[in-house]
């Protein structure tokens, strides 16, 4: 048994090697970076950001940057709770979508964005226009930027499964701008080190399919599920499994007949914290998930393999490999790892 301690010790130290940050050099202004076929320059770091979208403000915060983030807005759910005292400091204009006036009140030097949602030629808040014309950049999220648009809805889909090189290329390219690209390197590293212990612990299993519900108007209306090559994919990919919805949309609505025809392994139930619809409740979906005399009669549900997760994790984040670990911990309560 003694004999597996120097094997373990070297493949420890191998993974130590192979995650360690990069060293960084500081950023020569001005800075150009290309941004979803966009160039924009940077003069100098900003010191007076807006961050459209949660996971644009929590990158922020991991990478230490409260002091120069003047305000946030759209947060489906909670602050990561390591980030909650960095962002009190942080002014607040509303957890769901803002107004442009809003957000150029706050005078902001530069403005980052989630979703085309929230900053794009189809969004209700602004155009990227409307802040260079003012001199203000704008960055939009790589991940988002590689999506096709022929779904009919502002999400688009997917040809390709999401990883999270697009989100390291965002992480790198924040922490460039701000001029910290030492701390980008170092969290890119620990994500990189997340997501191998994640997939050394679960061997593939083509039996093994999940079916993310984000969430849904109402129990009578379809169900806005997580598409095959989103967030939602990624992580049934890195627990070994697959997603049982394939369609390539990003965010397709789907009615419960196609869910059960589905027939997943395992539901994955979103838990919101924003107070939209009544689904938005993990709680709230479970219930419906165990009572309705057709849905309860669905294999997983008479197994009790329902399980759940933030649900900003379904959108391609850094809360993606959070969510990953939530699902993983309680698959091994249910004696679902093989």
């Amino acid at each position: 048994m003694s004999s597996s301690f120097p094997l373990a010790a070297a493949t420890l130290a191998l993974a130590a090697l192979v995650f360690s940050p990069a060293r960084a050099e500081p950023t020569t202004y001005p800075l150009t970076i290309e941004n979803c076929g966009v160039e924009v320059t940077f003069e100098k770091a900003p010191q007076h950001a807006v961050a459209l979208g949660q996971n644009s403000a929590e990158i922020l915060l991991l990478l230490g940057l409260e002091d120069r983030l003047a305000a946030s807005a759209f947060w489906p759910t909670k602050v990561l709770p390591e980030l909650a005292e960095a962002n009190e400091k942080v002014k607040l204009l509303t957890v769901e979508l803002p107004t442009l006036e809003s957000i150029l009140a706050e005078e902001p030097d530069f403005v980052a964005a989630q979703l085309p949602l929230l900053l794009g030629p189809d969004s209700k808040v602004a155009k990227r226009e409307d802040f260079a014309a003012l001199g203000i950049p704008s960055y939009l999220a790589p991940g988002i930027c590689n999506t096709r648009k022929d779904t009919g809805d502002i999400y688009g889909s997917r040809q390709q499964l999401w990883n999270m090189d697009l989100l390291f290329q965002e992480i790198d390219e924040l922490s460039r701008i701000f001029d910290v690209a030492d701390r980008g390197q170092q969290l890119i590293a620990e994500f990189k080190q997340r997501e191998a212990d994640l997939r050394a612990r679960f061997g593939d299993n083509p039996d093994l399919t999940f079916l993310f519900w984000f969430s849904s108007p109402s129990v009578a209306d379809d169900a806005y599920l997580g598409g095959k090559n989103g967030a939602s994919g990624f992580i049934a990919d890195v627990l070994g499994g697959r997603n049982a919805i394939t369609t390539e949309a990003e965010w397709p609505t789907v009615g419960w007949e196609g869910i059960i025809a589905a027939d997943p392994t395992v539901i994955v139930a979103a838990s919101l914290d924003r107070n939209r619809w009544d689904l938005d409740r993990a709680e709230n979906k479970i219930a419906f998930l165990k009572n309705d005399p057709t849905v309860s009669q669905m294999e997983a549900v008479q197994k009790g393999h329902i399980v759940t997760m933030n649900g900003a994790a379904m959108n391609p984040t850094i809360r993606t490999i959070y969510g990953a670990e939530e699902i993983a911990a309680q698959l091994e309560a249910l004696g679902l790892l093989k």
